[in-house]
């Protein structure tokens, strides 16, 4: 069966009287005065020599849309039919022609925006436009004052433990402030009999992988320090006195070795017939 509109006419429009002094080949215009909604575009991109047909026309779509529009290349391929590669061609060309900018706007905080600017005419004067963000209050000068100064770098075993961590993991680099507030923790795990390399080890014991960040060392390390503090260690009991033995003192008389406090005493065996001749 056949279309039913195949063979439909085409409704008719008014004709228009061709006018006796048009040119006898090439467009006729029939011109309108328009006071209202309507864009002035110049002839230097109507006729543009070197952009495409789609650039000169998202340029006058541009020129037409008030300011906030969104331009970008994903919101102009939902109006137009074309598809994104065409559209961010355009868009470029438009942009090497000087009918575009895209400009990198700083939102502080190291955050940036792009911002495009339309420009009706290549390197026409930016004075007219709108600001792209209103100037920001000036803010009554802050009295001069003198920088802090650096205290000296603290010294000392725990100190210097303390500075060479950086030598172990290079994310643990500590200021000389951090060293200063972090050197009678270490202290005091070195009052407690703890080696310079068990604290080492402890403070860089699993630490999350390299290409992870520590992001504020001083407040790991100090969490280290004050959670894993060993107990110091325990007071051995005092042994019982003993009375110290008497020293050696040799016999006169034989000249044997024996212990007395006496110095000129004699031993056992020659003591005896020394007091009492009568003893053989």
């Amino acid at each position: 069966m056949a279309d039913p509109q195949s063979n439909a006419v085409a409704p008719a429009r008014p004709a228009n009287p061709i006018p006796m002094d048009a040119p006898s080949a090439g467009v006729i215009h029939f011109r309108h005065r328009h006071t209202d909604r309507f864009t002035v575009v110049g002839n230097h991109l109507a006729q543009h020599p070197h952009l495409s047909a789609v650039a000169i026309g998202l340029a006058v779509y541009i020129q037409s849309v008030p300011d906030g529009v969104s331009v970008t290349a994903k919101a102009l391929t939902l109006r137009f039919r074309e598809g994104e590669i065409t559209i961010r061609r355009a868009l470029n060309e438009l942009e090497e022609a000087g009918y575009l900018e895209r400009r990198r706007i700083p939102l502080g905080s190291g955050r940036f925006a792009t911002r495009t600017l339309a420009y009706d005419k290549p390197a026409c004067a930016a004075a007219s436009s709108a600001p792209l963000a209103a100037p920001a209050p000036q803010q009554p000068a802050a009295p001069h004052t003198d920088p802090e100064p650096v205290p000296p770098a603290a010294a000392g075993p725990a100190a210097d433990l303390l500075a060479r961590l950086r030598t172990v993991d290079a994310r643990l680099i500590l200021s000389v402030r951090d060293v200063q507030r972090l050197t009678p923790a270490v202290e005091e795990w070195l009052a407690r009999h703890a080696t310079p390399e068990q604290i080492t080890r402890t403070l860089t014991a699993n630490l999350p992988p390299a290409p992870v960040p520590i992001h504020h060392p001083p407040r790991f390390l100090e969490h280290r320090l004050t959670t894993l503090l060993p107990p110091p260690l325990p007071v051995s009991a005092p042994e019982p006195h003993r009375p110290r033995p008497a020293p050696l003192i040799t016999c006169d008389e034989c000249e044997r070795a024996f212990r007395s406090h006496v110095p000129d005493a004699l031993c056992a065996d020659c003591g005896p017939r020394k007091d009492n001749p009568s003893v053989a």
